[in-house]
C-alpha cells in the first residue's frame, strides 16, 4: 500500500522566504554560487558568523528559483539544538504530514523522489554531522534533487562544493574604486537610510563611513548593527566608540536570534563550536598580524599542550569552521584571523595569561626568518624572499613594536631590523626602515656590533632616498664604533657605504678610494651584498664618470657574470643600468637602450621606484642620442611626475641631475618649446609603470615625425 502524504497547497512555488531587506553588492560571489550550483548536487556555503551567508543564498535563491520546477525550499536549523530532529524540521519546512511510523529519512526521501527542486538547509555546523548523513540520503535517493547549505564549516561529503563568503570589499581594497560605489560602504549608508531617513552619503560623511567600514573587517552583520546606532550616535561618534566594537554593537534588532544581537554573540558562537584544542589555537594565532603561512603557526602556538604535530589538523578545523581565511597563489597557502576574529581571540590569550609567551615566540619567528632571507638574499630565490618578506611585512611590524616596547627586548629589535636590511632598500620599505633603525638606536646606546650593523644598515637607507648627508653621519658613526668593539666586517661595509654617500655627493675622488678599499676586502668574502656587488656597480659609475670607460665596463661584465652564476637578480638590473650609462658614453646607443631595457625588465620583479626612476633616466637619455625625442620627453614629463612622489629627484647625485638637465636642454633645442611641452605634458600623466612600458617599447610611440 503506497503511503499517503499531504503536501502544502502550491508546493511547487516552494517555501522561500522574502527578502526584507535590500541586498547589496556580491556580484561576483552570485555569480560563482550560479555556476557551482549549475555543476555540483551540492553546494555549501561557508564562512564566519555575520558574514552574511544565509543572505547570499537566499538572494541566490530568488534569482535561481524559475530553474527548478517543483520549487525551492528553505528550512531554517538555527534554533534547532537536538541533533536528532535534523530530519523532522527538515520534513516540517517541507510541509510533509507523514503520519506512519517508517522512518522520518525514508519518507523525506520518498516525498522527494522525482521531483526536480532545490532544498536550502540553512545553518549546518551545530548539527553537521545530522545534516551530513540526511544530505547524503536525500541525493542517493533523490536525482533530481540539489542542496544548497550554508555552513561555518563543510559538511564532509565527498560530492560537496565549499563556496567561502568573504567580508564584503572594504575601502582601499581597490585602490582605484570610488567610496561611494564600494560595497561596504553602500551596506551602510541602505542601512543607515533605513534607520535614520534623512542619513545620506556626501563629501562631508563618506570619510567617516569608509573608516567605520574598515574598521569593521566588511563584516554585514557589524556594519547593519553599526548602522542602527545612527539612531542615538554620529558617524564619527561611533568611530570614536569602536575600541570596545563588541559591547557597542549590542541589541540591534528584538526580533533577531540572540546570538546575531552582538558581534561577540555571532563569534561566541562560533567560538563555542570549537574542539578545546582549536580555541588554543585561535587565541594564540591571534598574535600574528595579516596573513601567516603554516609553518609560522607551528613554531609559534606549539607546546606540550599543542604539540606541533597537531597544528595542521587544528588550522585544518579552524579552516573548515571559517575562522581562518585560507589564501592560496603562486607563492603558497597562507592562513588568516581578520581582526575581528583576532582581537576576540586576543581576549582569550589574555585570559589564558599566554599573551606576553606567543609574542614572544612570535618575535623569535621572524627574527629566524629575518636571518634566514638574509643569508639567502644573494642567491636564486631572491625573488620568492622578495615575496615571502614583503608578504610578512604586517609581522615584521608587529614583532618589531612588540621587541621595541618590552623590556630587555631591544638589542632583539635591532638585530631584526639590520637583518633585513634588504627588505628596507630593495622591497619598497625604506621610510619605514629608517623610522625604526633610528628608533632603535636611541634604544640601543651602548658600542655593540648588533649597532654597528643597524648603523651601516642605516646609511644605505638613507642613501636609497637620496639622503647623501645623513647616509655620510651613520656611515662615519659605524666606522668609528666598529673600530672601539673590533667589528671588521663593520668598518669594511661602512667604507662602502660611505663611498656610497660620496658618489652621490659628486666626490669622485673620495667615492672611488672608499668603494676601492670595500671591494678589496670583500673579494674573498663569499657574501655579495650588500658590500661587494653594489660596490662594483657604484665604482663603475665613478669610472665611466672619470672617463675610463673600458674599465667601467670590465668591472660590469665581470659583476653580470657573478649574478648570473649566483642567481642574484637585484643587483644584476643596477648592473645593467650602469653598462647601459658606460655604453651611452662611448656612443654604442643601441646596446645601451638593450641594457637599459634588461635592467626594467628585472626590476618589473621587485618594488624598486627608485631603480626604475633611475634606470628611466638614462634611457630618456638614450632616446635623445637615438633621435627619438618626443619619447624622451614624454620620459622626462613621467619623471619629473613620479620623482615627486618617490623622493629626492635623481637622489640629489650631480652626475644623474647634469644628464637630466642636459637632455631637457637637447630635446628642447632640437625639438622646439611648443612641441617639447606637448610631449612632456602627455609623459606627466604617466604613471611608473605605463612610463616602464613605454620605456620597454610595449605602448606605440609618439610621432617621432
Amino acid at each position: 500500500m503506497r503511503l499517503r502524504m499531504a503536501t502544502p497547497s502550491g508546493w511547487r512555488e516552494g517555501n522561500l522566504p522574502a527578502e526584507l531587506t535590500s541586498f547589496i553588492g556580491r556580484t561576483r560571489l552570485l555569480a560563482s554560487l550560479k555556476r557551482h550550483l549549475g555543476e555540483s548536487r551540492l553546494v555549501t556555503v561557508t564562512g564566519i558568523g555575520g558574514v552574511g551567508k544565509s543572505r547570499t543564498v537566499l538572494r541566490l535563491a530568488h534569482q535561481v528559483r524559475a530553474q527548478y520546477p517543483d520549487g525551492v525550499w528553505f528550512a531554517d536549523l538555527a534554533r534547532l539544538q537536538d541533533a536528532g530532529m535534523v530530519k523532522h524540521t527538515i520534513s516540517s519546512a517541507l510541509g510533509i504530514a507523514d503520519q506512519s511510523s517508517r522512518a522520518e529519512s525514508e519518507s523525506l526521501s520518498e516525498w522527494v523522489g522525482e521531483r526536480d527542486m532545490l532544498l536550502i538547509i540553512d545553518t549546518c555546523e551545530h548539527l553537521v554531522e545530522g545534516c551530513a548523513e540526511l544530505v547524503q540520503e536525500l541525493l542517493e535517493a533523490a536525482p533530481n534533487l540539489k542542496v544548497l547549505a550554508t555552513s561555518r564549516q563543510s559538511l564532509h561529503l565527498p560530492f560537496e562544493h565549499v563556496v567561502p563568503v568573504p567580508p564584503l570589499q572594504v575601502p582601499g581594497d581597490d585602490p582605484a574604486e570610488n567610496l561611494f560605489t564600494n560595497e561596504s560602504v553602500q551596506l551602510f549608508a541602505a542601512r543607515a537610510g533605513a534607520s535614520v531617513p534623512d542619513f545620506a552619503l556626501d563629501e562631508d560623511n563618506i570619510g567617516a563611513v569608509a573608516e567605520l567600514c574598515r574598521r569593521l573587517d566588511g563584516i554585514p552583520l557589524a556594519i547593519e548593527l553599526a548602522a542602527v546606532r545612527l539612531r542615538a550616535l554620529s558617524v564619527e561618534q561611533i568611530l570614536g566608540l569602536l575600541a570596545d566594537r563588541f559591547s557597542l554593537l549590542a541589541g540591534a534588532s528584538r526580533t533577531a536570534l540572540p546570538r546575531h544581537q552582538t558581534l561577540r554573540a555571532a563569534i561566541g558562537w562560533s567560538h563555542e563550536l570549537c574542539e578545546p584544542p582549536e580555541r588554543l589555537l585561535w587565541a594564540r594565532l591571534s598574535v600574528f598580524a595579516g596573513d601567516f603561512e603554516l609553518d609560522a603557526a607551528r613554531f609559534v602556538c606549539s607546546d606540550g599542550r599543542l604539540p606541533s604535530a597537531d597544528i595542521t589538523d587544528l588550522v585544518t578545523g579552524l579552516v573548515e569552521k571559517s575562522i581562518l581565511l585560507i589564501r592560496s597563489n603562486h607563492a603558497g597557502v597562507r592562513y588568516k584571523l581578520i581582526d575581528t576574529l583576532a582581537e576576540y581571540g586576543e581576549e582569550w590569550l589574555d585570559k589564558l595569561g599566554q599573551a606576553e609567551q606567543m609574542r614572544q615566540r612570535h618575535l623569535e619567528y621572524y627574527l629566524s626568518l629575518a636571518q634566514r632571507s638574509e643569508d639567502a638574499w644573494s642567491g636564486p630565490r631572491q625573488i620568492y624572499w622578495f615575496v615571502r618578506m614583503r608578504q610578512e611585512h604586517d609581522n615584521v611590524r608587529v614583532a618589531l613594536e612588540h621587541a621595541l616596547k618590552t623590556p630587555g627586548k631591544a638589542v632583539q629589535a635591532l638585530t631584526l631590523l639590520a637583518s633585513l636590511w634588504f627588505m628596507w632598500v630593495c622591497c619598497g620599505f625604506a621610510r619605514e626602515g629608517r623610522l625604526y633603525l633610528e628608533k632603535a638606536l636611541q634604544a640601543n646606546p651602548v658600542h655593540s656590533k648588533e649597532r654597528c650593523k643597524a648603523l651601516w644598515v642605516l646609511s644605505y637607507v638613507r642613501s636609497a632616498q637620496g639622503d647623501s648627508a645623513g647616509a655620510l653621519q651613520a656611515a662615519e658613526q659605524c666606522s668609528t664604533e666598529a673600530v672601539r668593539v673590533g667589528d671588521s666586517r663593520a668598518v669594511i661595509l661602512a667604507s662602502k657605504m660611505q663611498g656610497t654617500a660620496a658618489l652621490l655627493q659628486g666626490d669622485l675622488q673620495k667615492a672611488s678610494a672608499l668603494l676601492g678599499v670595500a671591494i678589496e676586502f670583500n673579494t674573498d668574502n663569499k657574501e655579495l651584498n650588500p658590500g661587494l656587488l653594489p660596490a662594483i656597480v657604484e665604482l663603475s659609475i665613478v669610472l665611466t664618470a672619470q672617463g675610463e670607460l673600458y674599465e667601467a665596463e670590465s668591472l660590469l661584465q665581470d659583476c653580470l657574470q657573478v649574478c648570473r652564476e649566483r642567481g642574484e637578480l637585484w643587483v644584476s638590473s643596477y648592473a645593467q643600468w650602469a653598462m647601459s650609462f658606460t655604453r651611452l658614453a662611448t656612443g654604442r646607443s643601441e646596446e645601451a637602450l638593450q641594457s637599459a631595457r634588461e635592467g626594467l625588465r628585472i626590476k618589473r620583479h621587485f618594488h624598486d621606484t627608485l631603480g626604475t626612476l633611475v634606470v628611466l633616466e638614462t634611457t630618456a637619455r638614450i632616446f635623445a642620442a637615438l633621435g627619438e625625442l618626443p619619447r624622451a620627453a614624454r620620459l622626462l614629463g613621467a619623471l619629473q611626475q613620479n620623482w615627486r612622489t618617490a623622493g629626492l629627484p635623481q637622489m640629489g647625485a650631480p652626475f644623474l641631475t647634469e644628464d637630466h638637465d642636459g637632455c631637457v636642454r637637447d630635446c628642447k633645442r632640437q625639438m622646439g618649446e611648443l612641441a617639447y611641452k606637448s610631449a612632456f605634458e602627455e609623459g606627466a600623466r604617466l604613471d611608473l609603470d605605463e612610463a616602464s612600458d613605454l620605456a620597454l617599447g610595449e605602448v606605440d610611440a609618439p610621432d617621432e615625425g
